[in-house]
Parts: C-alpha cells; sequence; structure tokens
C-alpha cells in the first residue's frame, strides 16, 4: 500500500505522536483551561449560541478542550477523534474538569458503525477537513448524525491560507484538491522546536467542495463568514495584532485566514 491508501494509520501515529507534547505545551494552555478557561473563539461561539440542553457531537476533537468547552455551556457532548492516545487524555481531562463529557475513539467516515445516536448540532473546528479525502462521505456523516432540523457548525482554516509554503512566500499548493499532499515534517504546530518527525497525508479542499458536499445532503447553508485573522499563532511569521488575533507580518489583512458556517439539516 502506498501511503495515501494508508492515510488513516499514518495520521493516527502522528496525531498519537503529538498528543503529549500538545497537552503540555503553553499553545493549548491546559492550566488555564481547568481553570475555567474556555478554547473556544468568537468565530464559532457567535455561531453556537445558547447551548442548554443540546445534543452535541464534535468531530475530530483531538484531547478534548472544545468537547469539555461545549459541555461547560450546558450542552450533552460526544467527542471522537481518531487517535486513541488523544481519547485517553480527553477521558482524563474530562475528570479533572467535573464534566460528563463523553469520548469514541474512531476516524469520521466508520463513525456511523461504532455509534448509533442523533444530535441537535453537529461541530468541528481547526484543521479538520485536510485530513480527510472525501468531503461528499464527510457530509453524509454529518447529515446522518443530524436530527431532522438540526445544526452543522463548522469553523476552518481557509483554503487560501494551505496555497502557500510554510513561510508564506510563494504559492506552493493547489487550491483545489489534487493528488494527496504526503509530508515529512519536524516539530509541531504547537511547539515548533520539538524533537520530533511527523509523517502525514493530507488534502486541500476549495470553498465550493465544501459548499457542495453539504448541498447535496439536502443542507441549507445559512451563515458563512470570512475572517482576515487566525485566532491561533499555528503558523510561521506571525503578529498578534490583537489579543488572540494572528496574521502573517508580510501579508497583513490581504488574504482570508478562516473561515465559519452554519448549515441546517431540513424539518
Amino acid at each position: 500500500m502506498n501511503p495515501e491508501e494508508q492515510y488513516i494509520e499514518v495520521n493516527k501515529e502522528s496525531w498519537n505522536n503529538r498528543v503529549d507534547t500538545h497537552f503540555d505545551s503553553e499553545f493549548y494552555d491546559v492550566e488555564g483551561f481547568l481553570k475555567g478557561n474556555t478554547s473556544l473563539n468568537s468565530i464559532e461561539l457567535d455561531l453556537l449560541g445558547n447551548l442548554s440542553g443540546k445534543k452535541v457531537l464534535h468531530l475530530q476533537c483531538h484531547f478534548g478542550q472544545d468537547s469539555i468547552s461545549l459541555s461547560r455551556m450546558g450542552a450533552e457532548v460526544t467527542g471522537i477523534d481518531l487517535s486513541d492516545k488523544a481519547i485517553e487524555k480527553a477521558k482524563e481531562l474530562a475528570l479533572q474538569a467535573g464534566t460528563d463529557t463523553k469520548f469514541v475513539c474512531s476516524d469520521v467516515y466508520n463513525l456511523p458503525n461504532v455509534l448509533n445516536e442523533k444530535f441537535d448540532i453537529v461541530f468541528t473546528s481547526y484543521g479538520t477537513i485536510g485530513w480527510l479525502p472525501d468531503l461528499d462521505k464527510w457530509a453524509a456523516v454529518i447529515n446522518h448524525f443530524l436530527k431532522p432540523g438540526g445544526q452543522f457548525i463548522f469553523a476552518e482554516f481557509h483554503p487560501v491560507v494551505w496555497m502557500f509554503d510554510d513561510d508564506f512566500k510563494g504559492i506552493g499548493y493547489n487550491y483545489f484538491k489534487s493528488d494527496a499532499i504526503v509530508e515529512t515534517n519536524t516539530g509541531t504546530y504547537a511547539e515548533k522546536e520539538a524533537d520530533m518527525v511527523l509523517h502525514t497525508v493530507s488534502w486541500n479542499h476549495g470553498l465550493s467542495e465544501v459548499f457542495t458536499s453539504l448541498i447535496n445532503q439536502k443542507m441549507q447553508i445559512t451563515a458563512f463568514n470570512e475572517f482576515d485573522y487566525s485566532p491561533y499563532n499555528c503558523f510561521r511569521h506571525t503578529e498578534e495584532f490583537e489579543p488572540k488575533k494572528f496574521r502573517i507580518k508580510h501579508l497583513g489583512n490581504n488574504i482570508p485566514m478562516v473561515y465559519s458556517l452554519l448549515a441546517q439539516k431540513a424539518e
């Protein structure tokens, strides 16, 4: 098998290798989180609204901070991730935080085979769809888990960002989905100097691909926003121009860095 065919195994190992470093990093600030800080940003909070009594499925949850933050807002939350090590940490973190957040280890596509529930909201955010080769299958999974009238809430890095090389000096990748991007890198976005080598398989997805996949599931897109900053300092050559708002220094506000959308399943 080539790396593209083995992408789930390759990426699972990559994310397992990141967990301890991420958990201890300043980027994720677990200490502050356990003192009550939310890990959610205004971008997604503006779409999530009042979650009291809502059932929420959080796809690709890493070690569960956003899932637990959603629980703190009054939701009944299930977080899923393909990394078994991340899910172990998520369960530990929920115990420490005193929430009843549930966690399931599964890749997105296989989830209908291991979880039999329906939800008011499906949520996923920041650096998720790039690990998935087929957005039609992704949208079908989202639709499968939503109750009639349920909402999909999504925040993601803008596909324009993924066109650039790592130094944001020029175009290095196709805006549109093409062949798998098979890479080996050192360090990780949360700890750029970390002593680790990570092998990954990913894909770029343009906005039309995202929209069409949801529309093909008969979902109605009711909100869409683009933002000229990232709420995370996860790229090179950034500047923090306002608290928790980062741009690439030499590009300023000339490119979109994040987008958000809300899509609703038919009643």
